[in-house]
């Protein structure tokens, strides 16, 4: 007889919960992952990163996270296809690849509740360091005034509908009954309380604007967890992405500059995953190869501030 176990939690799947795990096993169901690790070192850079901060105040102050970002962008206009979404017909085998111009990072965030969100940086390629600062501040300010159950069955409700008019029947009549009914209908506002949140004007919320998907996603781990010494060995690319980066934390680290000398310096390791019906390695070079360039001369950024 197996032995009795005790439970000491039984927590249903909320939206976002709903929306990850669908996601992310549509991923892994669908993509043929390859993923690749990059660990450059960045000891000049973080150079220059404390050069530019010297006399920044906490709102102005550049952290890692926002000098990354413009970073990758500018790999990506290097390397524009890993800025693409694929469409993939298995039984017909026909596909194609959209690349976009326009950069829509697709960035998770944690909220002040702890719940993370991921929220859609539009028109990265357009911003300065700064711009991309206060637009990360911006979103971070409307995700905290938000109620995450709205905002994600704004979003969930749009995929649905779209779903049916893509005649997709059975799908939808599907996460009708598994958002609606029973012990894992989705609790989202009502009355009084739903009235008073969308009073909240736009420019202080997220709206499915703001959470819809990115042209590919960017997640800093290292930000998340600040003591860990080691590199992310796998992400998921979630459709109809062909790309997903995670930043790892910085680490110092013994470096050989030759047989005799070793020196300690900074490394920052980053995963790239990516979609192998859309991409082979060689399609990835560029990107790796410009931010060889930026690691090289990284006085370069000041211009980009």
């Amino acid at each position: 007889m197996a032995q009795k176990m005790t439970v000491i939690k039984d927590e249903h799947f909320g939206i976002a919960r709903k929306i990850v795990s669908n996601m992310t096993a549509e991923s892994w169901e669908t993509i043929p992952h390859a993923v690749i690790s990059y660990e450059p070192e960045v000891t000049e850079f973080m150079k220059v990163m404390k050069e530019i901060n010297k006399d920044a105040t906490k709102e102005t102050k550049l952290t890692l996270n926002t000098i990354m970002l413009r970073v990758i962008v500018e790999g990506l206009k290097a390397c524009p296809v890993l800025n693409s979404h694929i469409n993939f017909n298995r039984k017909l085998v026909r596909g194609e690849v959209k690349t976009f111009e326009e950069i829509h990072i697709s960035m998770p965030m944690i909220l002040k509740t702890g719940e993370m969100m991921t929220i859609n940086m539009h028109d990265m390629e357009k911003k300065t360091i700064s711009q991309m600062r206060d637009a990360i501040a911006d979103s971070s300010r409307r995700a905290n005034n938000s109620d995450l159950n709205e905002v994600m069955f704004e979003v969930s409700l749009d995929n649905t509908l779209q779903g049916l008019k893509q005649g997709k029947i059975a799908q939808t009549i599907n996460r009708l009954i598994g958002s609606k009914t029973g012990k894992h209908k989705v609790k989202t506002l009502k009355g009084a309380a739903k009235k008073e949140y969308y009073s909240i004007p736009e420019k202080d919320r997220l709206t499915k604007h703001d959470i819809e998907q990115g042209t590919i996603t960017v997640s800093n781990l290292g930000s998340v967890c600040r003591n860990w010494n080691g590199i992310c060995t796998i992400l998921e690319i979630i459709p109809p992405q062909v790309c997903a980066i995670a930043i790892a934390s910085l680490q110092l680290v013994p470096i050989a500059e030759n047989e005799d000398t070793i020196r300690t310096g900074y490394k920052l390791p980053l995963t790239i995953a990516f979609d192998h019906r859309a991409l082979d390695m060689g399609d990835v070079t560029p990107f790796i190869d410009k931010l060889n360039e930026i690691f090289a001369n990284p006085e370069m950024i000041k211009e980009w501030v």
